[in-house]
């Protein structure tokens, strides 16, 4: 703990609740009108670059995985109505959602179940892109499914691929890694769950297990890929390249509400809650829908209370330069894909002008509300997943967030959407497990 900080920051009152290990809400004053507009590091062009890359891949994608052919490639999940888990939230947690709830159901993406599908398989394809065009074994004009032949297996097992994670972002890197012929190392924290680990190794991926946090694992992984010159280090803390494969979800969002006649407008407020360790996927994401609705979506991160690193490095205006220690928070939760201690070097900063807050649930309400959800619309996610909706549980913050934006009168008008971000590779009896923790 340190006590310099502490007592630097103890008025300002989320830091002080955090650091007391309380529930929390912090609305960030930071936010700017048109926030999307002032970030540099990264461009709606950078989005569209990505969305043509994973378009170009679609081919290879649909033939190696085939769970992907009926959407030709695309690896997307489905929206869905909950209407059953909002009264739910509105009877047991006094929630006053008055308008519609839907589940952004990431925990159902093809090939690695989790968000991590988004910007972990996207660093991955344009690392092998990248790789293969400077060998002159593919242009763009080439039809990708040519990658799945034996020479590309051969070439990519001249490299290595490796990771740092507490589980998911791990997932997807190996699994696609693997697929491509890279060899893989993901490096796991003391966090991440034995049936993650078991399933990397049945795809060949080299599995190193750490008993320190996330942030000693991924130390680890960057030391031991610099070593070696034929190696590549996806970098949760700082990569763009993970942030802006996140990005593309927002136009896809985007075309997924249309479809469901579902308006976005300054009459029709958007609310996207967003579960979050390191920050980028939520940060990646939060970016591609400001880019794509601007002041008509509201994005809000969630945390655990024990490892609600961004909201401290946020509410500082220090980012990476705190962890949760720092604060005498222990960084252990059961939500292990949020099991982070210090926020991303890169995101907290890119985000900041356009993140409307953070708030924070502690882990038995995860399981209640884990429980909530397959009871009332028979749909299983992780308890990680459902930090997505901590915010909707503290109703008085979110009253006061309306009136100060002025849009009291519209609440009725508001949609909801709750980002699920993992759950369908979970194992049966790990489910079993889940469904009696904390009863």
């Amino acid at each position: 703990m340190n006590q310099e900080l502490l007592q630097r920051f103890q008025s300002v009152p989320a830091v002080a609740d955090a650091a007391a290990g309380q529930v929390t809400f912090w609305i960030n004053p930071n936010r700017v009108s048109g926030g999307e507009k002032q970030i540099t590091a990264v461009t709606p062009a950078m989005i569209e670059d990505a969305r043509a890359r994973l378009d170009r891949f679609a081919s290879y994608i649909a033939k190696v995985f085939p769970e992907t052919r009926e959407n030709n490639g695309l690896i997307e999940s489905p929206l869905a109505a909950i209407p059953g888990m909002r009264d739910f939230l509105n009877e047991e947690y006094d929630a006053s959602i008055e308008g519609s709830l839907f589940l952004k159901k990431d925990s159902d993406l093809p090939i690695a179940g989790s968000i991590k599908a988004r910007g972990g398989i996207y660093e991955v394809l344009k690392h092998a892109e990248t790789l293969a065009m400077q060998a002159g074994m593919l242009s763009r004009t080439d039809d990708y499914a040519i990658l799945a032949e034996p020479r590309f297996q051969e070439f990519f097992r001249q490299y290595t691929v490796q990771v740092g994670s507490t589980g998911n972002l791990g997932m997807s890197i190996g699994i696609m890694s693997a697929k491509l012929g890279f060899r893989v190392i993901v490096h796991m924290s003391a966090d991440a769950k034995q049936w993650k680990k078991d399933l990397l190794r049945s795809h060949g991926v080299e599995v190193r297990e750490y008993t320190a946090d996330y942030c000693a694992a991924v130390e680890e992984g960057r030391k031991n890929s610099d070593a070696d010159p034929m190696s590549y280090f996806v970098d949760d803390e700082n990569s763009a390249d993970l942030f802006l494969g996140y990005s593309v979800a927002g136009k896809r969002l985007a075309a997924q509400l249309k479809a469901q006649n579902v308006p976005v407008d300054a009459d029709h407020p958007l609310f996207v809650y967003l579960p979050c360790g390191i920050g980028g996927a939520p940060g990646g994401v939060a970016y591609g829908l400001k880019v794509e609705f601007g002041d008509a979506v509201h994005c809000f991160f969630t945390e655990p209370t024990q490892a609600c690193c961004m909201l401290l490095g946020m509410a500082t205006g220090l980012h990476d330069g705190v962890s949760v220690q720092d604060f005498g928070i222990s960084g252990k939760t059961e939500a292990d894909g949020l099991a982070v201690g210090r926020p991303s070097a890169f995101v907290g900063r890119v985000v900041s002008p356009l993140v409307s807050g953070i708030a924070t649930i502690q882990d038995a309400t995860l399981y209640d509300l884990m429980r909530g959800l397959l009871r009332t619309e028979d749909t299983f996610i992780e308890p990680s997943s459902c930090a997505a909706f901590a915010t909707l549980l503290q109703p008085d913050v979110m009253a006061q967030y309306l009136k100060d934006n002025g849009l009291e009168n519209k609440a009725a008008s508001i949609t909801h959407i709750a980002w699920a971000t993992g759950g369908r590779m979970v194992p049966a009896a790990t489910r079993e497990a889940y469904l009696k923790m904390g009863l």
